[in-house]
């Protein structure tokens, strides 16, 4: 009989001093997070960021060279077994027969556990509905990530860590998924997100660990992190004539401003988009296509790092 699970802590996950190195590159580079029990919690960065390494030493699949890791109280090193029926999860690449259909796959593995999923819930989820009789090697790139993400959840974890899971979907098979994944939470699954779609962490997510180059630079809320590096509201607008900088930045509302071409940008706080629109009117100055917003996850990543997300290139995983 396998031992019991840690069930005393609200700490789900808690990962120490992670390293991975792989030759001369440092994958994971003293890398240390906490999760708690039925939050959703992103892992976001480029590709080859060293998320995918992370989570692979988080589930046991990878031991890393260095650190501590402990899942629901558990080493998923050494506890594979007890953790094998709480624990989901869905990779990048998955090992499937091509020529087994889907709802084989299905039954197949929720055979493996003893409080099983809804299946039909789960596949007409993630719009595999008409897809139970087709071959796995029949499936599009992006109907074989919805299938790998119904195998991580068919056991109805405790936790699932779920790497890159709407890659190659379309829009609305996106948001179909990321659907699901609110409902899987709903029943109180911690779940591991790893991404590097903003859209989605800001949707799902918590909290999120920004990864860049194998180490975290940022843990916080999607909303904190980026009030963080931007500083409060945002206001674009095209003035109708040039006006000295002066005219907004000694009000005490503006934190900052920045001129984008034709546009300008206004950072503050307050009432920021009447201070801004009242003050140039004062002056006959007419502010057009006024754009209101706060800064986001791309914003945190680029204001931290210098760089843009999708324009961050190789990391240090080979």
């Amino acid at each position: 009989m396998s031992p019991a699970l840690d069930t005393d802590s609200n700490t789900a996950i808690t990962a120490s001093h992670l390293t991975k190195t792989y030759g001369l590159v440092k994958a994971v580079d003293d890398v240390s997070f906490s999760v708690r029990e039925g939050e959703i919690f992103g892992v976001l960065g480029p590709n080859g960021a060293g998320k995918t390494t992370t989570v692979e030493c988080l589930t046991g699949l990878r031991r890393p060279d260095s650190g501590s890791i402990k899942l629901l109280g558990r080493d998923p090193s050494r506890d594979h077994d007890a953790l094998h029926a709480v624990v989901g999860v869905q990779l990048q690449a998955s090992a499937v027969q091509d020529r087994l259909k889907v709802k084989e796959i299905l039954d197949l593995y929720r055979s493996f556990y003893h409080h099983p999923a809804d299946v039909r819930e789960l596949v007409d989820g993630l719009g595999l509905g008409e897809k139970r009789d087709a071959q796995y090697r029949a499936l599009s790139g992006g109907q074989k990530q919805r299938l790998s993400v119904a195998l991580a959840l068919i056991g109805r974890p405790r936790i699932a860590v779920l790497d890159e899971m709407t890659t190659g979907l379309d829009p609305q098979a996106r948001r179909d998924t990321w659907a699901l994944i609110e409902r899987v939470r709903e029943r109180g699954a911690t779940i591991v997100l790893v991404s590097h779609f903003m859209e989605e962490a800001e949707r799902l997510c918590d909290r999120v660990a920004l990864i860049d180059r194998g180490r975290i630079i940022a843990t916080d809320s999607p909303q904190g992190l980026a009030e963080k590096v931007a500083g409060g509201k945002r206001v674009r607008f095209t003035p109708s004539r040039p006006f000295p900088d002066a005219l907004l930045t000694e009000r005490p509302e503006v934190k900052s401003l920045e001129h984008q071409g034709r546009h300008v940008e206004v950072i503050g706080s307050g009432e920021l988009v009447n201070v801004v629109i009242l003050t140039l009117a004062r002056e006959g100055i007419e502010a057009k296509d006024v754009q209101m917003g706060t800064a986001n996850l791309e914003d945190a990543f680029v204001r931290l790092t210098g760089r843009l997300l999708h324009d961050a290139g190789e990391g240090p995983t080979p």
